[in-house]
């Protein structure tokens, strides 16, 4: 079955008016929409076919036209150009008007047709020839018809074909619209205009100017380059700046050049010169006088001055950071800026040692940040630094931000007073350190009063200072600057040296490790408790816990280690009470304990933190917590998450010296191949993370593995992006890496619960059976009543003390000083605890 020739246009049958196919739309309805668009199709592919030449033409015809190719030429190249170039349209366009031929409805069915299998819509619009009068016969027709309806179902537009490379071999069509493009680019349609207008001049060429001029703004604004020929307003608006070029074709004199906006007063040429050049410093006219001149009134706008202003009150991190957000604006763009920090002597309680009279202390200047990526018209941003080592530091002063642009112009903010951000001491000996060295810088007067107060502080160490290197070191520095100050007034070489060993002392005595994790533990959470005592921010508020966290967390690591050890001949007998806390019930205690000091609550914050230590005094760790496979598990989480903060703190070296790599900084390539041996050691750092990471069980633990191995190769592709100076890519790679870090941290932590809760499972359905087995066999007790363990290790059973014996009699010392500096407690109670201690 087929279509008949009526529907095929090039046939020589019946016509598609004569066609019996004219009524399929009743029983094809569900086509109407497919083969409207097929045939919207084939009238795009026959206009293609038919008029390509027509456009290929004018696009010829055009691009010399705007490219000024026929200037030069005698008008009646030019007429017999435009004459030839209409022709040639006239006849592509006869010749695609005869080819040209409407599609029918039919002609569009019969090519939805021709992608069906089996052709169903001719056979739906066939008769049956023969055995219609059969039953039988009639019945299989109507079956088969059925069948080839369902499958016009199927139908979907047919996309037409637009390729003419058969009628095209050599392409022309691209040709010409190349040379259009280039005429588009480099071209005027203006002179379109006077073509067909037929503008010559009087030596019979085409009316073109006989000058060319230029007006190119200063390259910092970013604003293109004028051609004045193409320019018809009156008033031109160019930036204060731009530099105007002229030429002048013909003869000297012909034309010549009057301009009011340079302002020039030496160095300038004939007005007749055929090149000349000048920059737009103030507004006023340019002038091109003679035969096809032009007359331009220049007005020139100022370059304004920067903008700069703080948008919020500056503020801190627990570390003392400062930040201070701001906002920049410039009509071109901000290139530099920098803030500048001076001492506020007005407003400086001047008492102790900031009574004596300050020695010069210069200001602090600093660079604004500037941003990466987008404009620089318009942006914030926040200016970041540490000044906890000037003496500026937790004083008054006030900060002042100017910002320049490219041509020069300096703005400047008003000046802020603010209390410049420092690093805050809770160590009471540490605190004493930071501020005599304060001292010492504010003047050098302050160098023996100084050095005699640490010799107070440190007279007798005994209670308060535990750590026999941190105390020699002190009497050390103490001894230095009283030899120098025998000498005379600290210059200001020994005055540097001094002042930075006093401040890693006293960074030591705030931040230093103690001598096991039971002494850290006791002095974070005294220094938690000061913090309640004394208010804190919520930034010092959450490093004081993250300290406490980590305190605890080692402590319980060390028991469970001590457990471990004694598994052996010194394992204690499990049927003493002990009290067992699993890291969960400690995190939900901390964290309650660091949500009531936020909220203000401190009297409900201290009562959880005594309950706090008390747990710890008797904690015995959960099974499975500190040591074994939990253990080691939790031990390499938090190595990982110490390489996570290595790789931020590398990443963001690496963004500043992207920064510095625009502001032209030379030693770019040396500090980007540093950059890239600390990511190589980063990178092994993790490899060694991941072999100590005990198997994880589980999708969870799996997914670990996998997030783990995908860092430690985007560290890798990251280390070799630095290596090839490619910074952005390094960038990019390195986030990849922390985004992995921090994927497999979450992972491995999911799959640490679900092992704990198996664990935790297992040991209470093995605990009654181990505790009928417990009985306790006769003679097991040493002379002072207390319960040997199984290879004559002594538990806590009837031990009244309940641990060893000289650590309580330290603690009972330390206690005992500890009361007995508290001035607030009554006269009777401090005299009985000098007896004490002097019995000690």
């Amino acid at each position: 079955m087929s279509f008949p020739s009526g529907s095929d246009p090039k046939g020589s049958g019946q016509t598609k008016e004569d066609s019996p196919l004219t009524d399929w739309k009743p029983q094809l309805g569900h086509l109407r929409y497919t083969v409207l668009a097929t045939r919207v199709g084939m009238v795009a592919e026959r206009v293609v076919r038919a008029f390509w030449p027509v456009w290929t033409i004018l696009f010829l015809a055009l691009a010399p036209i705007m490219l000024g190719w026929l200037d030069p030429l005698p008008v009646e190249a030019v007429w017999a150009f435009a004459v030839f170039c209409v022709l040639a349209l006239a006849i592509a366009l006869y010749i695609g008007l005869r080819r040209f031929d409407w599609p029918s409805d039919i002609e569009a069915l019969a090519r939805v047709d021709a992608r069906l299998k089996g052709r169903p819509i001719a056979t739906l619009l066939d008769e049956q020839a023969i055995g219609a009068a059969d039953p039988a016969s009639a019945a299989l027709w109507a079956a088969h018809l059925e069948r080839m309806r369902a499958r016009t179902h199927e139908a979907r537009r047919v996309d037409p074909d637009l390729r003419i490379s058969n009628l095209d071999p050599f392409g022309l069509r691209y040709t010409a619209l190349l040379f259009f493009v280039v005429a588009l680019l480099f071209g005027s349609v203006w002179r379109i205009g006077d073509v067909a207008q037929g503008r010559i001049t009087q030596t019979g060429t085409a009316a073109a100017p006989a000058w060319e001029a230029w007006v190119a703004p200063p390259s910092y604004t970013g604003v293109p380059s004028i051609y004045l020929a193409d320019i018809k307003t009156p008033v031109l608006s160019v930036p204060q700046g731009s530099k105007v070029t002229i030429r002048l074709y013909g003869d000297v004199g012909d034309l010549t050049v009057l301009e009011t906006v340079s302002a020039r007063t030496s160095g300038i040429g004939a007005a007749s010169d055929l090149e000349q050049s000048f920059d737009i410093s103030q507004s006023g006219t340019i002038e091109i006088q003679g035969q096809g001149g032009r007359v331009w009134r220049i007005e020139a706008k100022p370059d304004q001055e920067p903008y700069v202003e703080l948008t919020a009150p500056v503020s801190s991190d627990a570390k003392g950071e400062m930040s201070q957000a701001f906002r920049a604006l410039d009509d071109y763009g901000v290139v530099r800026g920098s803030a500048e920090i001076t001492l506020d002597l007005s407003r400086v309680d001047r008492r102790y040692g900031l009574a004596a009279e300050p020695d010069e202390i210069a200001p602090i200047k600093v660079d604004l940040p500037m941003p990466f990526t987008g404009g620089r018209d318009e942006f914030d941003q926040i200016l970041t630094g540490d000044f906890s080592t000037s003496v500026l530091a937790n004083l008054p002063v006030t900060i002042t931000l100017s910002v320049e642009d490219a041509s020069g112009q300096i703005g400047s903010g008003d000046p802020e007073e603010i209390i410049l951000p420092g690093k805050r001491f809770f160590q009471p000996l540490a605190k004493a350190i930071a501020e005599q060295r304060r001292d010492i810088l504010w003047s050098a007067s302050n160098a023996r009063q100084s050095a005699q107060l640490l010799r107070a502080v440190s007279y007798k160490p005994e209670g308060f200072i535990t750590d026999n290197a941190k105390f020699l070191r002190l009497r050390f520095i103490v001894r230095r600057m009283e030899g120098m100050i025998e000498d005379g007034v600290l210059d200001d070489a020994e005055r540097l040296d001094i002042t930075e060993a006093l401040w890693d002392l006293a960074i030591q005595f705030e931040e230093g490790s103690l001598q096991d994790a039971r002494e850290r533990l006791e002095r974070a959470q005294e220094r938690l408790a000061e913090a309640m005592r004394n208010g804190a921010s919520p930034e010092e508020i959450q490093e004081l816990m993250d300290e406490l966290r980590d305190a605890t967390n080692d402590y319980m690591d060390l028991l469970a280690e001590q457990n471990q050890g004694q598994s052996g001949t010194d394992q204690p007998d499990q049927g003493q009470e002990t009290t067992e806390i699993t890291q969960d019930e400690l995190d939900a205690l901390m964290d309650r304990i660091q949500e009531l000091m936020e909220e203000g609550r401190m009297a409900e914050a201290q009562a959880l933190m005594e309950q706090l230590n008390q747990m710890l005094e008797n904690m015995q760790v959960a099974q499975g917590e500190g040591g074994g496979q939990s253990g080691q598990t939790r031990r390499a989480m938090r190595d990982l998450g110490q390489t996570l903060q290595d790789q931020q703190q590398l990443s963001d070296e690496s963004f500043g010296e992207l920064q510095d790599q625009f502001n032209g900084n030379p030693n770019q390539g040396e500090q980007s191949q540093s950059l890239a041996d600390r990511q190589q050691a980063l990178r092994d750092q993790l490899g060694s993370q991941r072999q100590a990471v005990p198997g994880l069980d589980g999708e969870a633990g799996e997914r670990a593995e996998r997030n783990l191995e995908q860092a430690e190769r985007s560290m890798e592709e990251a280390e070799q992006a630095l290596r090839d100076g490619n910074l952005p890519g390094a960038i990019d790679r390195q986030a990849e890496a922390m985004d992995r870090l921090r994927e497999g941290l979450r992972d491995m932590g999911q799959a640490l619960a679900e092992a704990e809760q198996t664990d935790t499972e297992q040991a209470q359905g093995q605990q009654a059976g181990e505790q009928q087995g417990q009985v306790e066999q006769p003679g097991r007790r040493d002379p002072l009543g207390r319960q040997s363990g199984g290879q004559g290790g002594l538990t806590g059973e009837g031990d009244e003390l309940g641990m060893n014996v000289e650590r309580r009699a330290q603690e009972l010392l330390e206690e005992l000083r500890k009361r007995s500096s508290d001035q607030e407690r009554p006269r009777v109670e401090l005299d009985y605890l000098k007896r004490l201690l002097d019995r000690f």
